[in-house]
């Protein structure tokens, strides 16, 4: 080793050479520009998150107004239904009486006859007249009367008020008068049950 080099890591030397000590260290300009590289990167990732939480934003905004106006929409379709449905019960129950209006006037007139009419059998006429048109127009609306006597007691259309002991076998569980008629309408829906009087 030359006497210089060793001169230069002599430890008990108080001369320094600082140059060389140093000359292996990263530049400070080094590190500081790696840093900022990555703040720079992360400044960038928040300004995109950003971006992407102000739009979500928006859209979030639109869905809600597309949903105010669609609840609005429906409030205002189900007002206007029920209030379609009134008036469409309201006109029918009109229609309904206006139809019995002809047959008021029928036995009015038939009234009027009969004070000053002694025929019986033209007042019997008169009433077989009317009643025949009453239930063509219950039949035009759809009401229609439960046939009853003979049949089999059946509770989806019969309401027993009586039972009468009978001797005929065949006769049991059966129908032997209805002191109040009942009816249907549209076919199947009972208007009224027939009171029955039923064979024990």
């Amino acid at each position: 080793m030359s006497e210089q080099n060793n001169k230069n890591f002599n430890p008990d030397s108080e001369e320094i050479n600082e140059a060389e000590i140093f000359d292996n260290v990263p530049e400070a300009d080094d590190e500081n520009q790696t840093a900022e590289d990555i703040e720079n990167a992360e400044m960038a990732q928040i300004d995109a998150l950003a971006k992407q939480l102000a739009e979500e934003k928006v859209k979030l905004e639109k869905e809600k107004k597309e949903y105010l106006f669609l609840m609005a929409e429906f409030d205002n379709f189900r007002k206007r239904t029920i209030k379609e449905k009134s008036e469409i019960i309201r006109n029918a129950s009109e229609n309904a009486m206006k139809g019995l209006l002809p047959i008021v006037d029928d036995f009015e007139r038939g009234l009027q006859a009969v004070k000053d009419s002694a025929d019986a059998d033209a007042v019997k006429e008169g009433m077989e007249l009317i009643y025949n048109k009453l239930v063509k127009y219950l039949e035009q609306n759809g009401v229609k009367p439960i046939e009853s006597n003979g049949q089999t007691f059946d509770p989806e259309l019969h309401e027993a008020i009586a039972m009468v002991p009978v001797d005929d076998e065949s006769l049991k569980g059966k129908v032997i008068d209805t002191p109040t008629k009942g009816y249907t309408i549209n076919g199947d829906k009972v208007l009224r049950f027939a009171k029955v009087a039923v064979g024990q």
